[in-house]
């Protein structure tokens, strides 16, 4: 128990409660809005919603609005998002629209702190340029936010350089929903990496709540709890006594946050 402790001395997040948090924005591709589009982003602030996104960098070093790994499933192109230039980026569209990736500046100036932000950082393995770049447009922002990922060493890089950020553990019963059983995704499943990363909060697959870690990681250590992805009311419903804080996609929630 003592290794999935969280860190009991949080920055104030008071200004991230009684939010709901658009995944990805609020898109909806019947409309022709994807995912991470500055079109899903600006519905999202119109609505009055907070958001989640996803930030990596492209390979000349430029953080990227997009979730994938790989451009196959957004932009039909067989490569890594880390295999191109921002130029060869641009060039692509997401999912047959005329959006385009964003930047993270882009987003940041758009959004402008209209509405609060938790800002997943995607990382494959331990790189320490992804947090630097993202918390060098960080900095300088006026608005709410908090970060997260699924990286153990984002969190640490933030613990080590940004104290004074609200950070949190991305997480899920990877065992269950990948069919993975090594050792190492059980561990990371069951946050045994808390020791070092010491986060203020644990987003945790809404499936998987009742998972005996994240209970006691929420319910007896008091880190905020973060449901994600959540896709219509009666999923909200299910979850709603086991999270404060909530991502959706696909439905618009109703009553408060």
């Amino acid at each position: 128990m003592v290794l999935i402790i969280p860190r009991f001395r949080k920055p104030d997040y008071k200004a991230l409660l009684h939010h709901y948090y658009a995944h990805r924005g609020l898109h909806n591709i019947a409309l022709g809005i994807p995912e991470n589009s500055m079109k899903a982003f600006q519905r999202a602030i119109d609505n009055g919603f907070g958001m989640e996104m996803d930030v990596q960098l492209s390979r000349d070093g430029f953080p990227v609005v997009f979730h994938d790994a790989t451009l196959t499933r957004m932009c039909g192109v067989e490569k890594r998002v880390d295999a191109l230039t921002l130029k060869e980026l641009k060039e692509l569209t997401l999912a047959g629209t005329q959006e385009r990736i964003p930047t993270f500046q882009e987003f940041l100036e758009l959004v402008k702190g209209q509405v609060p932000l938790i800002i997943e950082i995607k990382m494959d393995k331990r790189d320490d340029r992804i947090p630097e770049a993202v918390n060098h447009l960080l900095k300088d922002y006026k608005g709410v936010y908090c970060i997260e990922s699924f990286h153990p060493s984002a969190l640490i890089w933030y613990k080590k350089n940004r104290p004074d950020v609200f950070r949190g553990q991305l997480c899920t019963n990877f065992n269950k929903e990948n069919k993975n059983c090594s050792l190492s995704f059980f561990l990371l499943g069951k946050m045994l990496s808390n020791v070092a990363s010491r986060p203020d909060f644990i987003a945790y697959n809404w499936i998987y709540r009742n998972d005996l870690s994240r209970k006691i990681c929420c319910n007896l250590y008091h880190a905020l709890s973060v449901g994600w992805t959540i896709r219509s009311q009666e999923e909200m419903d299910l979850c709603r006594k086991d999270f404060t804080l909530f991502i959706f996609e696909n439905f618009i929630p109703e009553g408060e946050a």
